[in-house]
């Protein structure tokens, strides 16, 4: 007991401070071991009366080291007083990093971060990038800014990305309520007139060999803005061109099977299959559509070429005003390989993505092929493109001046069937949506020998 008049010492008083909070901007993170440029989390934290800045933040552990520990983790300050956290991995594979804030008082709190990281890449580490959101990126647009609009084979939803950086969507737009449907279109490719994209789903079967009449959609949207102040609007729809080009080819002597290969039971991704992954518009036109057929290669032979079909008014066939009408069709030879994208340049050149026409592991071959877009002129070889790494190569961003030594081209994967992680997860089947990624890369054309086209 104290003697009268005296008073307790001040650090015995009790501290009335309020407890501080810690949030993070996001529970869930990937990143990939030698990334440059990996995504981070803003880690909002704050304490009655006490600026944010004089509270401290530190990991207080890992739930697996060999993936990140404490000393992997950088916490940088940001303007506001809180802090973003980035995690450089060493190994890929899963875990939880427990975060603490120490306030005044020494009270605490802590918040808990779900991190997975996949594996180094074995090409062009400087340049990759990694979109996450989705993992089945499945075709691209360039709206100039430095972005790009990207749509995935699993959902109706466009994502805009900025090409130069790592992490989430920029914006999003769900499209299936304005095209009256639940399931996915199978969006497999896009071309751009214009402020009007034109996108199309893949025509063919599901993968066992069901009817889906969603796949067989052809739609348009508006872009307004550029960058990242783009906006789309959705425009119109039509869901009749895969009965159109069965029964052109059926009025032709079933040249190209394709009543077979839209048949009951039958996979699109087969030799003799039916699989559209290529749209683009012909040398000067904007009413000349380009169909690239993944399947069937004609003949539907190994070593067969790969198949265009125009459609030479698909402006009025989405818009409902007239029935489509064929072109002569286009039979190239790509090696053996069948078109994965299409894109051309305001200068009328091509690039070609070329890839298997099998629903395989993506290792097989992967080329990009340069084209004038006529039909007589045979398409040159610009790159070989690497397989080792997780993901098929799937869409062609924009296309540079192929005039230019030393040109380069980003690339998009569609990354839903990789093991991203180790774990015998497909990507598209992860729990959490910042954990489906794909990867973008640049890539330096080849020299054509004897000179440009």
């Amino acid at each position: 007991m104290l003697a009268a008049g005296l008073t307790a010492p001040a650090h015995a008083a009790q501290d009335t401070a309020a407890e501080p909070t810690i949030a993070l901007s996001a529970g869930y993170l990937s990143g990939a071991v030698g990334a440059i440029g990996d995504p981070g989390v803003t880690v909002d934290i704050a304490q009655e009366g006490i600026p944010a800045a004089f509270l401290r933040v530190e990991v207080l552990s890992s739930s697996n080291p060999a993936v990140a520990g404490p000393g992997d983790v950088r916490i940088g300050r940001t303007g506001h007083g809180d802090r973003e956290l980035t995690v450089s991995p060493r190994a890929r594979g899963y875990t939880d990093l427990t975060l603490r804030v120490t306030g005044r008082g020494g009270k605490t709190a802590t918040a808990t971060l779900s991190y997975v990281a996949s594996a180094r890449v074995g090409t062009g580490a400087f340049s990759t990038r990694y979109l996450t959101g989705s993992a089945d990126s499945s075709a691209a647009v360039d709206v100039g800014g430095g972005h790009a609009l990207v749509a995935d084979d699993e959902t109706n939803v466009l994502r805009l990305y900025d090409r130069s950086r790592s992490g989430a969507p920029v914006k999003t737009w769900d499209l299936g309520p304005a095209l009256g449907i639940k399931k996915e279109a199978d969006i497999e490719a896009a071309a751009r007139v214009g402020d009007t994209v034109y996108w199309t789903g893949s025509l063919g079967n599901n993968k066992d060999g069901k009817y889906k009449a969603e796949r067989n959609t052809v739609f348009t949207t508006r872009l307004t803005g550029t960058g990242a102040d783009t906006q789309i609007v959705f425009g119109s729809a039509y869901k009749g061109l895969r009965e159109d080009l069965v029964a052109w080819d059926t009025a032709n002597g079933n040249r190209y099977g394709f009543a077979a290969g839209t048949a009951a039971g039958r996979i699109p991704k087969s030799i003799d299959g039916f699989n559209v992954e290529g749209l683009e518009f012909a040398p000067g036109s904007t009413t000349t559509a380009y169909l690239g057929f993944r399947a069937p290669l004609a003949p539907a032979v190994p070593g067969g070429r790969a198949l265009v079909v125009p459609v030479t008014n698909i402006d009025q066939v989405v818009a409902g005003a007239a029935k489509p009408v064929f072109g002569e069709p286009i039979e190239m030879d790509l090696g053996g390989l069948a078109i994965r994208d299409i894109r051309k340049n305001a200068a009328g050149q091509y690039l070609v993505l070329a890839g298997s026409w099998a629903a395989d592991d993506n290792s097989d071959p992967y080329a990009l092929y340069q084209w004038d877009g006529v039909a007589a002129h045979a398409p040159v070889k610009r790159a070989d493109l690497p397989t080792t790494d997780p993901g098929g190569w799937e869409a062609v961003v924009s296309v540079p001046d192929l005039r230019v030594p030393g040109a380069r081209v980003q690339l998009i994967t569609d990354s839903g069937s990789a093991d991203l992680y180790g774990d015998g997860t497909e990507a598209k089947d992860l729990d959490h949506p910042e954990w489906k990624k794909s990867r973008s890369g640049w890539f330096t054309l080849s020299p054509i020998r004897g000179g440009h086209r």
